[in-house]
């Protein structure tokens, strides 16, 4: 994790020019990215850190554009949810083509998987890269940057540079899961999707970016914003909960009819996102909201991230790793709450 706090950010991003305050918020979505939606969930565990490189391409690339198309519209989080729910498409059907082709790994059988998709696998990814792939970095990332929260980060070059990263680690990650590692570690036939399944992906995609491009920003309210120890103890839960809920994707309760766990996982999702459309459409709604937020999701995916592994198991040098890391994480947190609340008091 990057090893400085907001206070001493504020000084830095004073002077932009700066190198630093340049590529700073850069250098640092691109990490938070992968490293708070892979390494600290422990979907990428220790023993295979290497992978973390091509998920920088990736994630990292794919939330940083994400970012930079909602800052340039000058639109809010539900535009930056509707671009993340795009990216975890193109993941799931596209690149990586995980919800379309039959599980491997933790999946005990085809459970939910009717018509050649596995529905309760692609709800559970779309909620959970949208959200913890491109919103939390890209808040953390502002919180970490608050002068440069309304900024473009990237030139047109740069964005240019970003997008062919983003197209070279998903080509990457296509190859290295599809062609390489469901052949050689799973044993099982490469597998390509129907060309119709890939069609009405990009379709989707690109109504997904069309109707973020026009949804309006979010208006404020005069309700009031519930204090931040309970947005953190709230999201706490939720972001467990939905951490844990991949096991049911991969089959692991097949005593749960396919059906409840669908009708659970959408009533989660609109009991979620009813509550933070209330709360941030507050006009009190601050920073230390902001943060609150940021620090319920990371705990969560940490608590969901053990049960997972509690009930699918991982190696000893993977529990020890997750362990450190996530408590380091936290700690890191701690102090940048810390100095968020100095600063707003």
């Amino acid at each position: 994790m990057p090893e400085f706090h907001a206070s001493t950010e504020s000084r830095i991003a004073a002077n932009p020019t700066t190198r630093w305050g340049r590529i700073g918020p850069i250098v640092t979505i691109l990490l938070l990215a992968p490293i708070v939606s892979e390494l600290l969930y422990g979907a990428l565990r220790v023993s295979v850190i290497f992978v973390l490189i091509p998920e920088i391409l990736t994630w990292g690339c794919g939330a940083l554009l994400i970012r930079e198309t909602v800052c340039g519209w000058k639109k809010g989080w539900p535009s930056m949810l509707l671009l993340g729910i795009a990216i975890a498409v193109a993941e799931e059907w596209v690149i990586q083509q995980t919800s379309i082709a039959p599980l491997v790994g933790l999946a005990k059988n085809a459970y939910g998987r009717i018509w050649g998709v596995n529905w309760v696998y692609f709800l559970w990814a779309v909620g959970y890269e949208s959200v913890w792939v491109a919103m939390l970095p890209a808040q953390l990332t502002e919180l970490l940057f608050p002068r440069r929260r309304d900024e473009l980060w990237l030139r047109t070059r740069g964005f240019v540079v970003t997008s062919i990263a983003f197209l070279v680690g998903a080509f990457l990650a296509w190859y290295g899961w599809t062609q390489r590692a469901r052949v050689m570690i799973f044993h099982m036939p490469p597998y390509s999707p129907p060309p119709p399944y890939t069609l009405g992906a990009l379709v989707v995609i690109g109504l997904l970016v069309l109707t973020a491009y026009v949804l309006p920003t979010p208006k404020k309210s005069e309700a009031g914003a519930p204090l931040p120890w309970l947005v953190t103890a709230i999201l706490t839960v939720l972001a467990s909960l939905w951490g844990a809920f991949v096991l049911l994707g991969f089959g692991s309760l097949p005593g749960v009819p396919y059906q409840v766990a669908l009708a659970a996982g959408l009533a989660w999702c609109v009991v979620t996102l009813l509550l933070v459309q209330r709360w941030t459409s507050s006009r009190d709604w601050s920073d230390r909201h902001r943060f609150a937020t940021v620090l319920g999701g990371v705990l969560g995916c940490c608590i969901g991230g053990f049960v997972m592994f509690r009930i699918s198991g991982a190696l000893r040098i993977d529990w020890i790793g997750k362990a450190i890391l996530d408590a380091a994480a936290i700690v890191w947190l701690i102090f940048v709450g810390r100095d968020i609340r100095r600063q707003t008091a």
